[in-house]
């Protein structure tokens, strides 16, 4: 491990002397390159530099106990001795975790697409409330949070709705949100109090990056439309809503959230790059399936993940097998329990693979 954490310290200084260069600063697509490298290096180097500074105070104690002759500081180097060991091996641990493979999209911005599925309005009315769990959660945590399209129904449901989710730490957090999850609660128009079971998929797509995706011009087909709201009625009286057909894959996206049809059209060409970086990310993965596979699951948006039970306050992960009764606290936003149950999933599927 040691020899791992040299490497990346010699690493981390040609970085920073990189940095410093004025022809790295003048190269953009570098330039970001660097700086995202040294932001996830640096607490690697700060902890190891803590842990060589324990070692070291170790050696000079273990050495100074074989030559001392006073009772009392033998004590005393022997205290801390033991003081020192547990300290050290708790950092050596934190430092093997932070030398796990890093997820390539890492630090990237986010966008989340949530899809009401099997359940009518019930789903659309669940779409709504995953909505806000992960609007609330991000205003928390003080990332910004942009809202890229909804396609609303009649009675305040989310047929389906995207938005963006801006933060170094949002891809880490929310990444495992991916999936299909299901609702079982009595629904408001149920007269006879029956529980109804509905199913919202949830994408989380990693913000592709300026030079990261590039789309032909040619291979795209941009119409422009009156957008619309709740029955069809006009928004507005100009022609600014944006559809984009990606001509080789057939994927559209659309975006009328905006008055001005050319933010929409920025909209809709950061959702289609996203989306495009996810199915080439998709089919690395297919390619590489003989790889490891997560604990946590493979984020395929037809894989059932976790189930929200109503009448008994109840969430489930399926994947971990972790089961919470506070449902409520969840709805609200606080799903910090749920993330770092899966985080460390995942680290505990990843150490088998380096022990």
């Amino acid at each position: 491990m040691e020899g791992k954490l040299e490497e990346i310290k010699v690493r981390f200084g040609e970085i920073e002397r990189q940095l410093s260069d004025p022809e790295t600063i003048s190269d953009q697509k570098l330039f970001r390159e660097l700086t995202r490298e040294h932001s996830q290096l640096s607490p690697v180097i700060s902890r190891y530099n803590e842990y060589l500074t324990l070692v070291k105070s170790l050696k000079e104690s273990k050495e100074l106990i074989e030559t001392e002759k006073d009772p009392e500081m033998k004590e005393m180097l022997q205290e801390e001795i033991n003081d020192l060991q547990p300290k050290i091996e708790e950092l050596s641990e934190k430092l093997l975790i932070m030398l796990l493979p890093k997820d390539p999209n890492s630090g990237k911005d986010i966008i989340m697409e949530i899809r009401a599925g099997t359940g009518g309005d019930e789903a659309a009315l669940f779409a709504a409330d995953l909505f806000r769990m992960y609007t609330r959660y991000a205003e928390v945590k003080g990332w910004k949070v942009e809202l890229l399209e909804v396609n609303s129904n009649e009675i305040g449901g989310y047929k389906e709705v995207s938005f963006s989710i801006r933060s170094s730490e949002v891809y880490d957090s929310l990444k495992f949100e991916s999936g299909v999850h299901r609702v079982q609660r009595v629904p408001e128009t149920e007269a006879s109090g029956r529980i109804h079971t509905s199913a919202v998929t949830v994408a989380v797509l990693p913000e592709a990056e300026e030079d990261e995706i590039e789309i032909d011009p040619n291979e795209i087909r941009v119409d422009v439309y009156r957008s619309s709201g709740h029955g069809g009625q006009s928004v507005n009286t100009t022609d600014s809503a944006v559809r984009i057909t990606h001509i080789p894959t057939g994927m559209v996206v659309t975006c009328q959230d905006e008055k001005s049809q050319i933010k929409n059209k920025a909209k809709a060409l950061r959702v289609l790059k996203a989306r495009l970086l996810e199915k080439i990310s998709g089919e690395r993965m297919a390619k590489e399936s003989e790889m490891r596979r997560s604990q946590v699951g493979s984020g395929d948006r037809s894989e059932r993940i976790r189930t929200y039970n109503f009448p008994q306050s109840r969430i489930t992960d399926h994947r971990i097998g972790l089961t919470l009764y506070s449902l409520e606290k969840v709805m609200e936003g606080e799903i910090d329990d749920v993330i770092e149950a899966l985080r460390k999933a995942e680290i505990d599927e990843l150490l088998k693979t380096v022990k």
